[in-house]
């Protein structure tokens, strides 16, 4: 079964803005050099908010609007438009056309239209939105990266510092390991494994650790086995960057899935002992109380063997014959 992230809001949003130099340099290599980097990033949240009012929620992964500073010539402001789309869709490319539409209205000038694929499907790559019609023609076109590319440069990924590597890493094993957990977490450990190799600051490891996380959903056990394996590692390298600040919050959480747990299975218990209690009556009569005792005393495997045992019960002796032999 496929497993399910931890929840809705997704850190593409975040990660993003930790590092968003370092996106633009990983993605788009042709547009960064133009970029002042010295000059502050400004993300126009409340800009784009009004300018897409009736943006879907939830089936994109961030959208992003930014303002930078160009390096060279005119003193010109770039907005750049960043989607990151997590599913094919329809009217993608004409969803991409209006928001410019609308941010050049907004604006007075025309944004750089970049778009992120996360998508599984190889040939979904929209690049452009136009018409003709009765002499009139429109060629809108936007810049796209598929993420599915880098699946065949592995080693080129592996060889690189830049954190967006690490975040298109994880992101290829989170797709490939769809259904396979255990596979997920070897490789969940090896991605973590390869931020310290790098040497990355503890700030970032801890930054594309989370998202990492946040994107490799494991099941309950193989969570507590990943952590054990990396708690190691790190008592290893004498560098407990994730343990130190996230053991006690793991922590609580292992005992409060063990205390619901073993919640769910008293439930079963009592839901299980009624049960058997009542076809016992069915099937020998009134039960006496200090049986009863004795049944609620059962564990829920001791239980489940009475439930097949008692079909062959006639008589209350046949109960306590069975409650007698060593189960």
């Amino acid at each position: 079964m496929a497993m399910p992230r931890a929840d809705q809001d997704s850190p593409w949003k975040l990660i993003l803005r930790q590092y968003f130099r370092e996106a633009i340099e990983f993605f788009f290599p042709k547009i960064a050099p133009m970029i002042d980097w010295t000059k502050p990033i400004e993300f126009l949240d409340k800009e784009f908010q009004q300018i897409t009012p009736d943006a879907e929620i939830g089936r994109r992964l961030a959208d992003q609007l930014v303002k930078l500073q160009r390096k060279r010539g005119k003193a010109l402001i770039l907005l750049i438009h960043l989607e990151v789309q997590a599913v094919p869709e329809k009217n993608f490319s004409e969803r991409m056309f209006m928001y410019a539409v609308r941010i050049f209205e907004y604006f007075h000038q025309p944004p750089i239209s970049l778009a992120i694929l996360c998508d599984a499907k190889l040939d979904w790559r929209p690049t452009h939105y136009g018409f003709t019609t009765l002499g009139s023609s429109l060629q809108f076109e936007f810049t796209v990266v598929k993420l599915l590319d880098y699946q065949h440069l592995w080693t080129q990924l592996e060889a690189s510092r830049n954190p967006f590597a690490a975040v298109v890493m994880a992101h290829l094993k989170t797709q490939e390991t769809n259904r396979d957990a255990t596979r997920r977490k070897v490789w969940k450990v090896t991605l973590v494994k390869r931020l310290y190799e790098l040497g990355y600051s503890r700030s970032d490891v801890l930054n594309l650790f989370k998202f990492t996380d946040w994107l490799m959903i494991l099941p309950e056990g193989l969570k507590w086995a990943f952590w054990q394996e990396l708690k190691s590692y790190e008592e290893e390298q004498k560098m407990p960057y994730i343990t130190s600040v996230e053991e006690i919050g793991f922590e609580r959480g292992v005992q409060e899935e063990a205390q619901r747990s073993r919640e769910r299975e008293q439930a079963l218990i009592i839901r299980q002992r009624t049960l058997i209690i009542r076809q016992l009556a069915h099937q020998v009569g009134e039960i006496p109380n200090p049986t009863i005792k004795r049944i609620n005393a059962l564990t829920l495997d001791q239980l489940e063997y009475l439930g097949e045992a008692l079909l062959d019960f006639t008589t209350i002796s046949d109960l306590d014959t069975w409650l007698d032999k060593p189960q």
